[in-house]
């Protein structure tokens, strides 16, 4: 990653700060400490007896250019020395949620669009400002989940059970794709459905080699079955399977490449479950090679990944503020 100087300077006079520094909400540390400190944060860096300043400087850039997965995501290494420098024990001459060094740290973070904070663990992680997406914390679905991850699931289970097909695709399924790192993505929106050739959304995903492939999104809000008609909240599975062939077959125009592709992978995302036999229904329809190309998103997987992401909630699936509720008396 390619920071500004300036902040980088800033986050290095945080880490080896004089020890005459008239604001000293850091450690100060010697030579052999700043070695401890690096090896503290799990990397292999050793002072070399330089002016600690500026070797520690140097050493920011360095991690800053280890590999990360996108330009909101700072590596893996540089989220663990955050961490250790804002360990609460290390708190001086303040409370130990560290105010006074949380807003120093968050000055020079701001100027690249991020932000450190505490959160209930009482570790200190950096976030994008943008996405609000969380670096170095475990991104896997099925860790466990703490108890405010618990809440905030059953939150937006509750939102699904009563949003509407348009919110599923709007309010769950764009923010949780966009904090995954998908690029352009776009609804075709129900007055375009008579040529969306099947695709609620499309997107892309860049490559590690900067190559580009494409999505694109069939979604529908209920318990998608293999009973053939639409049925309460059942999908018909013939149209699901129709739908997946038009998507894979024609072509969509990307404005920025300024070419026409097609969609190399079909996401079939359900507000509720995806049966078994739903999915075997519609592997048995389609030949081996677009077999290959559905990637089928349940209810679970968009609780599960849209809590560990910590996606923002949609607004109505947060509970109403005590001035929001209607005190009006009922007479």
């Amino acid at each position: 990653m390619i920071w500004k100087d300036r902040t980088i300077k800033a986050i290095a006079e945080m880490i080896a700060i004089h020890p005459n520094h008239p604001a000293p909400h850091f450690v100060y540390r010697s030579s052999s400490r700043l070695t401890r400190f690096f090896e503290e944060a799990g990397t292999d860096h050793v002072h070399d007896g330089t002016t600690r300043g500026d070797w520690t400087a140097d050493t920011l850039r360095k991690i800053l250019e280890e590999p990360h997965t996108d330009d909101l995501t700072p590596p893996d290494a540089f989220c663990r020395v955050i961490a250790r420098l804002m360990d609460q024990a290390e708190a001086q001459d303040e409370p130990e949620e560290r105010p006074a060094a949380l807003k120093a740290l968050n000055l020079a973070l701001g100027r690249e669009g991020f932000e450190a904070f505490y959160a209930e663990d009482k570790q200190c992680y950096i976030r994008h400002v943008g996405t609000q997406r969380i670096a170095g914390i475990s991104t896997n679905p099925h860790r466990p989940l703490s108890t405010l991850e618990a809440v905030r699931r059953l939150q937006l289970a509750a939102y699904l059970d009563k949003c509407s097909e348009d919110d599923l695709i709007g309010e769950v399924l764009m923010p949780l794709f966009k904090h995954a790192g998908f690029h352009r993505i776009t609804i075709a929106g129900h007055k375009d459905k008579s040529n969306e050739f099947g695709k609620d959304i499309w997107m892309r995903y860049q490559l590690p080699t900067q190559h580009y492939i494409y999505f694109g999104i069939q979604a529908k809000k209920g318990k998608l079955d293999a009973s053939g008609v639409t049925r309460g909240s059942n999908a018909n599975m013939a149209e699901i399977h129709n739908q997946a062939l038009m998507m894979l077959g024609h072509e969509i125009f990307d404005p920025e490449t300024n070419r026409k592709v097609l969609v190399d992978h079909a996401f079939i995302v359900a507000g509720g479950e995806i049966t078994k036999a739903a999915q075997q229904w519609l592997a048995g329809k389609l030949d081996a090679s677009k077999r290959s190309q559905i990637i089928f998103m349940d209810r679970e997987d968009i609780l599960n990944l849209y809590v560990v992401r910590n996606v923002p909630l949609p607004a109505d699936a947060l509970p109403k503020a005590a001035s929001d509720l209607d005190d009006d008396l009922p007479f």
